[in-house]
């Protein structure tokens, strides 16, 4: 039990102190590893409170126990027997006296010595000095709390509540980043979207000069390729079909596959910088060929 109880402690030990003073990165905070180190130490007080009341208990039920019967004997073995039973006293006593000390309990013979003077309908009160264990547990929580003001307000080696919720938000942030970063190339031809947002265009229209001008001419009018302005699509005019035919290309006509050039994300933008052509004038417009969309 006293092995039990030193493990207990020490691991309370050890994670109190790693609570306070280790220091906060912005991943080792996590709300349900602080909701279990509280379960667990609540559980362990419990323990502790048990065990300190189990013990008491046992202690006064030996201080009230009657004494048993002595048979009457021989002188001899009368005095054998009384010196056998001043021994197992003298022996119980020493075992039970750090305990009772721990827990500030005194013999029940000795409460003589621990009467005050007043009384009150004959009830008298006892001069019981407080008991160690609370001393103890007193005295570590000042220290406790002198430790943790050091930590958090004069040496600040850790973060306060709202300093903990910034850093949480700032990795929260990198990770939907890294994240939209990666969805970003889960885009195919099922799944684009129409997005007529500037930066989109912006990028849509780098692409689209770097590697469509040739074809379709600056304006997007069409040369080679067909006119992309007007209302007329060979391979279709909505945003899917326009991705998978720059995606895919339409090799029997000249138009090359792109998907091992241009990433999804690069597809994705000069797809929509080329929808949002329609209906623009360009200044030498191709004839339309192919469906009205």
């Amino acid at each position: 039990m006293k092995r039990l109880i030193f493990i207990f402690t020490l691991f309370f030990a050890s994670n109190s102190v790693w609570a306070v003073v280790a220091p906060a990165d912005g991943n080792t905070t996590n709300i349900y590893t602080e909701i279990l180190i509280v379960l667990f130490l609540v559980a362990l007080l419990l323990l502790i409170v048990s065990l300190v009341l189990l013990k008491t208990v046992r202690v006064m039920a030996n201080e009230i126990k009657l004494p048993g019967i002595i048979p009457v004997a021989e002188p001899a073995k009368m005095l054998e027997y009384e010196e056998w039973l001043t021994t197992e006293k003298s022996e119980k006593s020493s075992k039970q006296s750090a305990w009772n000390k721990l827990l500030g309990l005194r013999p029940i013979s000795e409460e003589k010595d621990m009467m005050l003077e007043h009384d009150f309908d004959g009830i008298t009160e006892l001069d019981n000095p407080t008991p160690v264990w609370f001393n103890a547990m007193f005295y570590a929580s000042i220290l406790f709390a002198v430790v943790y003001l050091l930590n958090y307000h004069v040496l600040e080696w850790s973060p306060l509540q709202n300093e903990e919720y910034a850093i949480e938000m700032k990795a929260a942030e990198a990770s939907k980043g890294e994240f939209l970063a990666k969805a970003a190339n889960l885009i195919d031809e099922n799944t684009v979207k129409v997005d007529g947002d500037a930066a989109v265009l912006t990028a849509g229209k780098t692409v689209f000069m770097q590697n469509c001008v040739a074809c379709h001419a600056p304006d997007g009018g069409g040369t080679i390729g067909p006119n992309l302005t007007d209302e007329y699509w060979i391979h279709g005019g909505t945003v899917n079909n326009i991705f998978k035919t720059i995606k895919y290309g339409i090799p029997e006509k000249g138009m090359i596959a792109w998907e091992k050039t241009l990433t999804v994300q690069q597809t994705s933008d000069v797809t929509n910088f080329i929808l949002s052509l329609k209906g623009t004038k360009p200044a030498n417009p191709k004839e339309p060929q192919g469906t009205k969309m």
